[in-house]
């Protein structure tokens, strides 16, 4: 192994702080694994949920976090096919192309340290080979993160969960990372009218930067469901999107979703936070469904997004906002759950 040690946010404990720590890489790769130095890593709501235990007791304590990237291949293990060393990457969480390899194990003051398929709040990592996806070596590394998750999220929502056809109207709730590119998504397939709920005016400017025609901010319209129908009808909105994994905030979009609609849940509430709907519809023509990053295939769907980018149909300025070093990443982490912030970013050098 080209690399010894490592610098890494380590979750040593459920809702505390990550400890930020040098740690020992394995000895060697095994069979489809690949040596990345991480360039930049976003920081996801997924990885708050991991933090908070927000799915249940946390077995795979202490262990790294992190699902999306940007990086360069150092080296790679047998098997490998899809990516040789020098290549630029974006890394992933969703499968793509490639060996899906053993989970890699590190190690710390003598104790083992867990990491899934891929990790990102660690300036060097070993990765399963269908974790990665090349891209352009000239492409934007501070933004190529957002590939990982937050832009093929979003672009998958809308074209392959949702099929959001010409003018049909979307409504999404929680205009953050991912649902910012959920609005310009659904802004690329001519739906109409499309309206951004949020509870801070700030995401709601840039979510009309983005493409939203409407606005919202839940906490100050006296009437937020009846002002929706206002405008997309007393039935209901085609789709309506939720991002929030807020449980009343998803009975809402269920509420204001046509009985011919679809119902996206993008956010995954707290274990134990039930939801509360009327199933009847669902007998019938309505859809409630969670999506699982969008259906998306990164080693088909990231070369597509990154020529959107590159012909300039696809923005993405402004949707990082934030950067900070490893060392802060807990400081990274504080500002994520507030709600202040767009896309943060952890640079590694």
């Amino acid at each position: 192994m080209k690399v010894k040690k490592i610098k890494a946010g380590i979750l040593v404990e459920s809702n505390a702080p990550l400890e930020v720590a040098e740690i020992d890489m394995p000895e060697k790769l095994s069979f489809g694994q690949v040596l990345v130095k991480i360039h930049f890593s976003g920081i996801c709501g997924a990885q708050l949920n991991e933090i908070s235990a927000a799915k249940g007791p946390d077995k795979f304590l202490p262990h790294l976090l992190g699902h999306e990237g940007s990086g360069t291949v150092l080296e790679t293990g047998e098997g490998v096919t899809t990516v040789k060393e020098g290549d630029t990457v974006v890394l992933h969480w969703r499968q793509s192309d490639g060996i899906q390899s053993n989970t890699p194990t590190y190690s710390w003051n003598g104790k083992k340290v867990n990491a899934g398929w891929v990790t990102t709040f660690n300036n060097y990592a070993v990765i399963s080979e269908n974790r990665l996806t090349k891209i352009p070596d000239d492409f934007d590394l501070r933004i190529a993160p957002l590939f990982g998750c937050a832009v093929t999220t979003a672009m998958g929502v809308i074209n392959n969960d949702a099929h959001v056809k010409v003018g049909q109207s979307v409504v999404v709730f929680g205009v953050g990372g991912v649902g910012l590119n959920v609005v310009q998504s659904a802004g690329m397939v001519s739906a109409y009218p499309i309206i951004a709920v949020d509870i801070r005016d700030n995401k709601l400017d840039m979510a009309k930067r983005f493409g939203a025609t409407y606005c919202f901010n839940s906490t100050t319209t006296k009437d937020l469901a009846g002002e929706i129908r206002k405008i997309v009808g007393n039935a209901g909105a085609d789709v309506v999107i939720d991002t929030t994994g807020n449980a009343r905030v998803i009975e809402q979009a269920y509420d204001l979703t046509h009985p011919d609609g679809k119902t996206i849940l993008v956010g995954v509430p707290r274990k134990g936070d039930n939801i509360n709907i009327y199933s009847l519809p669902l007998h019938f023509k309505k859809v409630l469904t969670g999506s699982h990053g969008g259906g998306v295939d990164p080693h088909i769907d990231i070369p597509r997004y990154i020529r959107l980018v590159d012909t300039g149909k696809m923005k993405l300025d402004g949707i990082i906002t934030h950067e900070f070093s490893l060392d802060d990443i807990n400081q990274a982490l504080d500002l994520v759950r507030s709600g202040e912030a767009g896309r943060v970013l952890i640079a590694m050098e």
